[in-house]
């Protein structure tokens, strides 16, 4: 069994919350959708796909709802929410003083810097989703369980990446799939793409929902599809992004 960087071995996990290979995805089932939970585009500084390779590896990978979560930003979410013929949820990867947080519905751009109770008041404040991306791992900026049980406690958690394509290890998933259970919180999956190749790589199955609350009570039944990123796919690659994008 795998390992986490302190020894520790991930358990108790919800098996809703383990991986199917996309390869052994099969057909929808009537009534879901597949939705990818966080994804970025040349709008994140550090990602390089431009808005007509989004939408062209949308369309192959067979996604039907994408959150568009570049870092700080929300300006080509919006571009891509009035132009993309799949259903786009605008958010935003936040860099608070706890670690990463993502908002999922948001109308604006919020601060990064904050601290991640403030940061997720004003997601909520919009009417957003608070949704924790690939935490408990060595990723630059993961969210640790004590600032989680802080925002738990205070009612400012929806949902947790459990499932993250970029995360080194599998067993930084399992250990986040292990804190989900436990908490009893929905769980997320998400390809983090940050190049066109890397769309695809995952999504969550769950029944079709209308707006937030609605997707918090379908992610109850949903499952998780995906699988990582090779290291060399994953690597920076710098680019030129053309002036079209």
């Amino acid at each position: 069994m795998e390992t986490l960087d302190d020894g520790s071995c991930p358990d108790a996990i919800d098996r809703r919350f383990l991986p199917t290979p996309p390869s052994d995805a099969g057909g929808r089932r009537p009534g879901w959708v597949r939705m990818d939970f966080h994804m970025h585009t040349y709008g994140s500084g550090d990602a390089v796909t431009t808005i007509e390779e989004f939408e062209d590896a949308v369309e192959a990978a067979g996604l039907d709802v994408v959150c568009v979560t570049d870092h700080n930003a929300v300006h080509v979410a919006q571009t891509l929410s009035a132009d993309l013929d799949v259903r786009v949820v605008v958010g935003s990867e936040i860099k608070t003083r706890e670690g990463e947080l993502i908002g999922l519905f948001l109308d604006e751009r919020i601060s990064f810097g904050l601290p991640s109770g403030e940061c997720a008041r004003r997601i909520r404040e919009q009417g957003g989703l608070v949704y924790v991306p690939h935490p408990i791992g060595p990723r630059n900026h993961a969210m640790g369980e004590t600032a989680m049980d802080a925002l738990l406690a205070e009612g400012l958690l929806d949902a947790v990446e459990v499932f993250n394509s970029r995360n080194p290890s599998e067993a930084h998933n399992r250990a986040a799939g292990t804190y989900a259970t436990r908490r009893g919180l929905p769980g997320g999956s998400g390809s983090d793409a940050h190049y066109p190749d890397e769309i695809g790589a995952a999504w969550l199955e769950l029944p079709d929902f209308d707006g937030p609350d609605d997707l918090i009570a379908s992610m109850a039944d949903a499952v998780v599809v995906g699988e990582r990123h090779p290291p060399s796919r994953s690597a920076w690659r710098p680019r030129i992004i053309p002036p079209s994008a």
